[in-house]
């Protein structure tokens, strides 16, 4: 009974969120080897499911207002994968396993404030070591040797925001933009804040405004003439993060129980450069990110990985 309860549950929030028109579906793919065939170390592949609908505006300030949910895996791990000795991990085996839900609100000044909540597990409950395996089998990689020593249990409750706010307004609009972004999240697993400038540079056309670009996931619109739509720019994203916690490298905050785990370097630069583009009821991403040395040791670097995304408009 408890079963059945359940599957009823589950797909009468299928169909509410279905019924909610216009949407976009979509898939996120991180790996590194999107950026190098022989790159294969520390965050090395992650993937996400997204749904996202269009709400109402309850503001005459408001362009749009969008709730977005997302479940997505996170696999992390040493510099190796043949690291069944525990002296060779330079970076503890970790995964992350997680449901996030949110609202993007879209401003008329071309600001941007996104808010959510994750709620998952960190730990061999993630079921990353059975997935990484798999990958590694069905592609004929080398078997992975670890996974043992990975982070144990950690239960995770995240809470993150983004704000973006456009500068420079008068002097760059038309084929170039720029907008100072500052992020935020405490929880369970990553307590972290960043902050850097985010450049637009359109390859095609004038730029969109912010409430209607794919930069962070607004081209929902009620407007069904979103077949004439195009959209087509690079993005470049630099920021400097402050990290107090990432249980990942560190382990749970509630215990020592994790074989492996280092202590983080606190400072450290990232950056994101990438291509969106806009066609009709779809859109495409190609990101290439680069993370600063994340952690104390002898070993460690800084490394980068590629991220690949799609996603589809329901009308």
């Amino acid at each position: 009974m408890h079963k059945k309860c359940l599957a009823i549950a589950a797909l009468l929030c299928s169909a509410i969120l279905w019924a909610q028109k216009p949407a976009e579906i979509g898939l996120v793919s991180d790996n590194d080897l999107y950026t190098s065939p022989i790159n294969d170390q520390y965050y090395t592949n992650g993937i996400e499911l997204f749904y996202r609908y269009l709400g109402k505006r309850n503001d005459e300030k408001l362009a749009k207002k969008i709730t977005e949910f997302r479940a997505g895996q996170y696999i992390f791990n040493p510099q190796s994968v043949r690291a069944g000795d525990i002296n060779v991990n330079d970076r503890p085996f970790a995964g992350y396993l997680f449901a996030q839900a949110g609202i993007n609100t879209f401003y008329k000044s071309e600001s941007v404030l996104m808010l959510n909540l994750q709620a998952g597990v960190v730990g061999p409950e993630s079921y990353a070591e059975e997935v990484q395996r798999g990958l590694h089998k069905v592609f004929h990689y080398p078997r992975v040797q670890g996974w043992q020593y990975q982070i144990t249990t950690i239960p995770a409750i995240q809470a993150n925001v983004l704000y973006s706010k456009k500068i420079f307004t008068d002097t760059y609009k038309d084929k170039v933009d720029f907008h100072l972004q500052g992020e935020a999240s405490i929880g369970t697993i990553w307590t972290s804040v960043s902050v850097g400038p985010m450049a637009r540079i359109s390859l095609r056309g004038l730029l969109l405004p912010m409430y209607e670009s794919a930069l962070h996931g607004a081209t929902l619109s009620h407007d069904r003439d979103y077949k004439n739509k195009r959209d087509l720019f690079l993005y470049l994203n630099p920021v400097i993060q402050y990290m107090h916690h990432d249980a990942t490298i560190e382990g749970s905050p509630f215990n020592n129980d994790s074989p492996v785990t280092f202590p983080l370097i606190p400072f450290r630069f990232n950056a994101e450069a990438g291509i969106k583009y806009r066609r009709d009821q779809w859109n495409f991403t190609y990101a290439f990110h680069y993370r600063g040395k994340e952690l104390s040791n002898n070993v460690i670097t800084g490394f980068y990985y590629g991220s690949i995304q799609v996603g589809y408009l329901l009308h």
